[in-house]
């Protein structure tokens, strides 16, 4: 029996980026079609949507209507868009009113030190349902917390972590260095270190793309 091929994928994203999320879980039903052909190993890399905003953040709509020049109808359609893409797949965006955006920077602090500790992909899932279903403000230490403890992850070494200066100059020159590689937007997939798959694909696209990876590195 051939040996599963090896892969490894970095994921450059945001916690505050839903088409993050969509990308990823349809990324795990590639790999769940690929069965035992691979091995995967996955790694989370930050990136920040709004890293000016204040702990209370912004309103979705005001963020919007900034970076994007969306009218609060444009905005109300792509969130309706953005549901609808996460209803098959299991993530409830259940965006309002109220909604609003965070600065990121503690949470991908945790997520540094959770890919130290392990974890990672499980913290991520808890920022992503904390945010995007639970409608949490993100920023916040207490919710922090809260999603160290649905990951199962040490709290108190979370804590640490937090308070931690190690964890910003981590973040910083992660930050710097994805920046250095032209990654503008997230979802960014980063395949065995050299091939960059953009954007949230479906499945089928992933599943496509891993085996052209595959082909052409055992030639």
């Amino acid at each position: 029996m051939k040996a599963p091929a090896q892969i490894q994928i970095d994921i450059v994203s945001d916690v505050v980026c839903p088409w993050c999320a969509i990308g990823f879980k349809q990324l795990e039903r590639a790999i769940g079609q690929m069965g035992d052909r691979i091995e995967v190993g996955i790694r989370w890399h930050p990136f920040q949507l709004a890293p000016y905003l204040p702990p209370e953040g912004q309103s979705i709509a005001d963020y919007g209507r900034e970076r994007y020049g969306a009218t609060p109808e444009q905005s109300a359609t792509n969130r309706t868009r953005i549901q609808d893409a996460g209803k098959p797949l299991g993530i409830d965006f259940n965006y309002g009113p109220e909604s609003r955006i965070f600065n990121t920077r503690r949470a991908h602090k945790l997520l540094s030190w959770a890919g130290e500790t392990g974890g990672q992909t499980a913290l991520k899932l808890a920022l992503f349902r904390a945010y995007f279903t639970d409608q949490r403000n993100i920023a916040d230490d207490d919710v922090l917390m809260d999603a160290v403890d649905a990951a199962g992850l040490d709290r108190h070494a979370a804590k640490a972590a937090l308070d931690d200066p190690r964890y910003d100059t981590i973040v910083d020159e992660e930050l710097h260095y994805w920046d250095a590689q032209n990654i503008t937007g997230v979802p960014a997939f980063i395949i065995n270190g050299k091939y960059m798959i953009p954007g949230a694909q479906d499945a089928d696209t992933f599943v496509r793309v891993l085996d052209k990876i595959i082909e052409k590195d055992a030639a």
